[in-house]
């Protein structure tokens, strides 16, 4: 009898703006719906119930719930009302632009939510970058053309520049990595498979229910 391997340990990204975000705004729509529901008057209780009911899971699906698992088999992905599984051997390649995706061989396209792309972050790394290089040797004043091109003296290692890729944003960062360890496994047996997708419907239901309660109360105020 053979024995299962286990599964290998999953890398979690998650948006540590969306994570404060969320309770942030969830702090604010408990205080209110929880006043309006112990000191309202009339229908108000209800429309506070029914507005909880159909605000919160909306709130945690956009800010707590998304997040990316990646390991050397496969990629997990938690969006706010899909989960989507790929194992490496599936996926075609992974894009940035305005936002992150990942895309299928098949060409389904995936929005990685807990990824988001900042503009201001890119443009914050390009100035480290711009800075780095100015700072290296030869880029001074005193250092002249040869300094640029490596003829300057010794001491390159310590010459301040970073590393490649440490000045990158943390959003493209991330896909960088991710990128390598495509790259590394799609080719791995363990990592092939058949793309899974699931509808959240522990996030949908109670949203929806909520939404129901609402309009019935709103239609027979």
């Amino acid at each position: 009898m053979t024995t299962p391997h286990p599964e290998p340990q999953d890398q979690t990204h998650r948006s540590s703006g969306g994570i404060v975000g969320g309770v942030l705004l969830l702090a604010i729509v408990g205080w209110l719906g929880i006043d309006a529901l112990a000191t309202g008057h009339g229908r108000t209780p209800w429309l506070a119930l029914a507005g909880l009911i159909l605000v919160v899971p909306l709130i945690v699906a956009f800010t707590l719930r998304p997040a990316v698992y990646a390991n050397e088999n496969r990629l997990r992905i938690r969006n706010p009302f899909r989960i989507i599984v790929l194992p490496w051997g599936t996926v075609a390649g992974l894009r940035s632009g305005f936002s992150n995706e990942v895309v299928t061989k098949t060409g389904t396209k995936f929005q990685l939510w807990s990824i988001p792309v900042s503009l201001r972050a890119r443009k914050k790394a390009a100035r480290r970058e711009a800075r780095a290089a100015a700072e290296a040797p030869g880029a001074q004043s005193g250092g002249g053309r040869l300094g640029a091109f490596g003829g300057g003296t010794g001491g390159g290692s310590r010459s301040g520049i970073a590393p490649a890729g440490s000045n990158r944003a943390e959003s493209d960062q991330i896909m960088a990595d991710l990128r390598e360890l495509l790259e590394s496994r799609e080719q791995a047996e363990p990592a092939q498979g058949e793309v899974t997708v699931r509808w959240a419907y522990e996030v949908i239901a109670p949203a929806l229910a909520g939404a129901v309660l609402m309009a019935i109360l709103l239609a027979t105020g």
